[in-house]
């Protein structure tokens, strides 16, 4: 059985407050956890009025506080904007909290527009540039203590937080690969090199101390509602959302509309499909045989849906829905 976990990036909706995005974001971990999901990643992201998970390890905490046994993680930490030692202590906190229970995601990009990402990284060439070095430095920060080793993370050595490397493109598949680390693909809004790039990092996979074998994580976006239309209806809330992204004006996550044509041109239709092409939105069945598709296509080891829907009941109830699909398909 292929286990699904989601990706969950706090969404603030309109007419909503951080604080209940934040309780959301602990309700849907909740739900997604007696349903039987494996993890329940946070994305960081800045400066953006519809994410509320922009200081992620403090949402980690909140969440796994809120939850007993699934796990509770990053998907990812943009390494760049932040020093190794600091990541290294933060997590080694969060799994002195919660042991066994932390996963660190780990990304390359900024997750945000250039001037936020100059305002948190300062250097953004030689913080881009420096990742696979800060990769390998935050998981010996991690490590075991060595002899003589001057700078030590307090907490954070001996924690040994099991690190995932995050991408959408050949890079981070190349990296992955080398270093020999589980690989998660951004294929929920970055579809062009998914198969590609799983196949780069399945055939560069070095066996390592972390991972024998690879290990490849896809993601997409996911609505599932009791029919297509509905599910459909409920799926305008991101598209409209991307089109405000793309447009330079992103908002907060707005409620769905019953057509999409009078809000996007043309142009930008053919853009938020070809983006979202991986999206399973739809009933039980198509769903179902959504997922079976995209299994079968990538040959994937773990499944990772991204659910935005304005409405937290519409949201739960997807979470049971995908839920359901898995068995079936286990079945």
């Amino acid at each position: 059985m292929v286990p699904f976990s989601i990706l969950d990036l706090s969404p603030v909706v309109e007419g909503g407050t951080v604080a209940q995005s934040l309780a959301n974001s602990r309700r849907l971990a909740q739900e997604a956890e007696k349903e039987g999901y494996r993890r329940f990643w946070l994305a960081e992201h800045h400066g953006m009025r519809g994410i509320a998970s922009a200081a992620t390890s403090l949402v980690i905490q909140h969440v796994a506080a809120g939850t007993e046994t699934i796990r509770v993680g990053s998907g990812g930490i943009m390494l760049p904007n932040h020093s190794p030692l600091v990541i290294a202590e933060q997590f080694g906190t969060l799994e002195a909290l919660f042991p066994g229970r932390i996963d660190l995601g780990l990304g390359r990009a900024p997750g945000t527009d250039m001037n936020t990402a100059r305002a948190l990284r300062r250097n953004l060439e030689t913080s881009a540039n420096n990742f696979p070095q800060d990769v390998v430095e935050l998981m010996a920060l991690m490590g075991p203590l060595q002899p003589n080793q001057q700078i030590i993370a307090v907490p954070g050595a001996g924690s040994n937080v099991p690190v995932w490397l995050l991408g959408s493109s050949h890079y981070s598949a190349h990296l992955a690969g080398m270093l020999g680390l589980p690989f998660a693909f951004a294929s929920h809004f970055a579809p062009d090199m998914l198969l590609s790039a799983l196949e780069i990092y399945r055939e560069r996979f070095t066996p390592s101390q972390y991972l024998e074998k690879p290990h490849a994580m896809v993601g997409a976006m996911g609505v599932a509602a009791d029919t297509d239309a509905e599910a459909a209806r409920l799926f305008t809330s991101m598209q409209q959302s991307f089109v405000s992204l793309r447009r330079g004006a992103p908002t907060a996550f707005p409620p769905p509309v019953e057509s999409m044509d009078a809000f996007w041109s043309d142009h930008e239709k053919i853009m938020v499909e070809h983006t979202l092409q991986y999206a399973v939105v739809g009933g039980p069945q198509t769903v179902k045989d959504k997922i079976a598709d995209f299994l079968e296509q990538t040959r994937a080891d773990e499944f990772i849906v991204s659910m935005p829907v304005y409405d937290m009941e519409a949201r739960l109830k997807s979470v049971r829905l995908f839920a359901q699909a898995q068995r079936a398909l286990s079945a």
